[in-house]
């Protein structure tokens, strides 16, 4: 296991730093992780590019809701992949569809075009495990150009969804990385990567933080289903170390 790469993903400049100290390989910005991400602000892109020495990847995704973008949110997406090579981050973490739950290729491609001329790597998130044909999907992503897949394998959790990650890097052939992320933690990672084959991984490693603020009234900006005002999470120094020492217990 001493060839797999970890990639966090990280919601702050402290989750990533405590990333690295843990070993990461790579990390993934993105801002808004209890509406399943979105692109981060320049200036934490800015000073992680800055205060990092391993590779930096970063959420391209405008909104929350569906993958379903008209041309206004596509161009808003390329400028912004544009505003990442201009910090020097490594790569971008795109993805969109059609309304029939295919891949929008056309969208995907003018991604791709971007990043490519940057000469940085791309990743289709998360966005396959709601594709209609998950395994159609992934050849439509592969004629992308993309180089890699984050992916559940369409199901809650990556464990859950192991048995279809494996049949997708089967499929894959080299062609393209798969990559599972969702739910992976040291209880588990092991077997996803046993199950699957996958060289690399994705997880946040997280921990609830309490806030200290002492003065606590007034009015509410965050749902207690998102945590309240009063919490955050950061990834987990300990957390990562424990899941990356578990992954190479195989």
């Amino acid at each position: 296991m001493e060839n797999i790469k970890f990639e966090i993903c990280c919601g702050s400049l402290q989750s990533a730093l405590n990333a690295q100290e843990a070993g990461a390989h790579r990390v993934e910005l993105c801002s808004a992780l209890s509406l399943g991400g979105l692109t981060p602000s320049y200036g934490f892109i800015e000073l992680a590019r800055k205060r990092l020495k391993i590779d930096i990847n970063v959420l391209i995704r405008p909104r929350q809701g569906d993958f379903l973008y008209d041309s206004d949110e596509v161009a808003v997406m390329l400028r912004d992949i544009t505003a990442c090579a201009q910090m020097g981050v490594n790569g971008v973490v795109i993805g969109a569809l059609d309304p029939f739950g295919n891949v929008d290729e056309d969208a995907c491609r003018a991604m791709v075009a971007v990043a490519k001329h940057y000469g940085m790597s791309v990743t289709f998130h998360r966005a396959i495990d709601r594709a209609c044909n998950i395994m159609a999907a992934l050849e439509d992503v592969i004629s992308a150009g993309a180089d890699r897949i984050l992916s559940s394998g369409g199901k809650t959790s990556s464990y859950e969804g192991a048995e279809t990650l494996a049949q997708m890097n089967a499929a894959a052939a080299g062609r393209i990385i798969i990559m599972p992320g969702g739910g992976v933690n040291a209880g588990n990672i092991s077997q996803i990567l046993k199950t699957t084959g996958a060289q690399e991984i994705h997880f946040s490693g997280s921990e609830t933080i309490q806030s200290e603020m002492i003065y606590r009234e007034g009015v509410s900006f965050t749902p207690d289903s998102l945590g309240g005002d009063f919490t955050r999470t950061e990834s987990s120094i300990e957390k990562i170390r424990q899941t990356i020492g578990a992954a190479q217990q195989i």
